[in-house]
């Protein structure tokens, strides 16, 4: 019996026309990239060194045109909709078949008789593609915005790099799909368990986090409407693979056409592992991820486990325990530490303020844990590659240069950090001082995490 997916694959190859994600429901289907032989073993490598935007389904033999791990009689220069075609780096053209790269002519020059040869000397990788969870988001009632308006799905390049490998290095892609705000645990939790799919959310919210300027203008695809009380949701895409191609200038190479894919005979409820893997092991539930708003001008939610999310809200609960009944508990928020850690571990520069003199009339005014507080976590900070500058007010900044530096002396900080005093002016001055012009949508560092001892 035929499937599904050989079934569309045999149509196409008669009738050539172009498919959309909504048409091919439960099954996998995959990015295509189809690079010079010499160049395989480096793209395999950013592919395993960049997982996300490139889940590597199977790569072919040089010369192989089929996938029997994916897909039974199935032929790279035929089963996909619609080919885009590169020479250094630049898209040529747009075919619907590459059948004509695989013989030689004499009828061209020698240069068209030689690209009309090159697939026998050429790689495919498959790559996995995010329209395989489109079904398990509708079936978990979340919509799928690009489906119901009938359009692909939008895709931006952003201000993210790939990791390196040999000589490919690109931006990352991303698909964008509004999701509403009440069913983002939802989304995240359904594609978390389809790594091969891309997995989970790479970003939530501001699409200028990423370098994304309009949404209405996607780099490949066609823009898709947010509905009132939609969050931009973005994952990783494969389209990443194109951009590989065109930063590193093969002499020629093809893809798929973004939106036109190759379609698997795998289900894609089964796409967590192939069928050449190890049989999957039970998920852990404590590794599901939930969604949890960190700032709200600019938009963005941080996603973690929820197992480290009980975690922490286990530690919350012990540092509110007040056996000296001096009111902690008022200033307790619920989830502040945990919004804090998330913040944290997001920033790349960090500022650490201290300053609550026990005797302010003192020269200098000295205090009791804030200061060495302060070194203690800069120092934690500095070991996970965040810059830190501690901030004080004025009367204390001498005092707390001298600490850094004796830190310093005595191998606690590596290296001196930056120590800067903060002159209270009025009501409005921390609001001066820590965004541009008192306008609180544009911190000094949009990056930054604030920390207080």
């Amino acid at each position: 019996m035929l499937s599904a997916g050989r079934v569309t694959r045999c149509s196409l190859r008669v009738s050539r026309c172009i498919f959309s994600s909504s048409r091919n429901k439960g099954y996998q289907q995959a990015n295509v990239v189809i690079l010079p032989s010499h160049l395989a073993n480096d793209f395999e490598a950013f592919c395993r060194s960049n997982p996300a935007p490139l889940p590597l389904l199977y790569h072919s033999q040089s010369g192989e045109t089929s996938c029997d791990p994916l897909a039974t009689d199935a032929d790279v220069r035929s089963d996909i909709p619609q080919y885009c075609v590169y020479e250094e780096g630049r898209l040529v053209e747009t075919v619907s078949s590459l059948q004509s790269y695989t013989g030689h002519s004499t009828t061209g020059s020698a240069l068209q008789d030689v690209k009309r040869g090159s697939l026998s000397d050429m790689v495919s990788f498959y790559l996995g593609c995010s329209f395989g969870f489109e079904g398990k988001l509708k079936e978990a009632g979340i919509p799928v915005r690009n489906v119901d308006q009938g359009r692909n799905v939008s895709m931006y390049r952003t201000s993210v790099p790939c990791v390196p490998s040999g000589v490919f290095c690109c931006p990352l892609v991303v698909t964008m799909r509004p999701v509403p705000a009440g069913f983002l645990d939802a989304a995240a939790e359904v594609t978390h368990l389809n790594p091969l799919a891309h997995g989970a959310p790479v970003h939530i919210g501001d699409p200028a986090l990423l370098g994304i300027r309009d949404l209405s203008k996607p780099d490949y695809g066609e823009p898709v409407e947010l509905h009132p009380g939609d969050v931009p949701v973005f994952w990783a895409c494969g389209v990443t693979a194109i951009e590989a191609i065109i930063h590193s200038r093969p002499p020629l190479a093809f893809s798929h056409s973004p939106g036109c894919m190759f379609l698997c005979d795998i289900p894609d409820s089964s796409i967590r592992t192939l069928p050449s893997d190890s049989p999957p092991t039970e998920s852990d539930p404590g590794q599901a991820p939930i969604c949890l708003p960190i700032s709200h001008n600019p938009l963005f939610y941080s996603l973690v486990s929820k197992s480290a999310a009980a975690n922490i809200r286990q530690l919350e609960e012990i540092i509110i325990e007040d056996p000296g009944q001096r009111g902690i508990r008022a200033l307790f928020v619920q989830d502040e530490l945990l919004r804090s850690c998330l913040a944290l571990s997001h920033s790349s520069s960090v500022a650490i303020t201290t300053g609550f003199p026990t005797h302010y009339m003192h020269s200098p005014p000295d205090e009791t844990d804030g200061p060495p507080g302060a070194i203690a976590m800069a120092t934690m900070l500095l070991s996970l590659g965040k810059q830190v500058t501690l901030l004080t007010d004025s009367r204390a900044l001498e005092m707390n240069e001298a600490m850094v530096a004796e830190a310093v002396r005595r191998g606690v900080l590596k290296a001196a950090i930056p120590v800067v005093g903060f002159k209270d002016g009025g009501p409005q001055s921390a609001l001066h001082f820590l965004c541009h012009h008192g306008d609180p949508s544009r911190p000094r560092s949009a990056e930054s995490a604030f920390l207080s001892c």
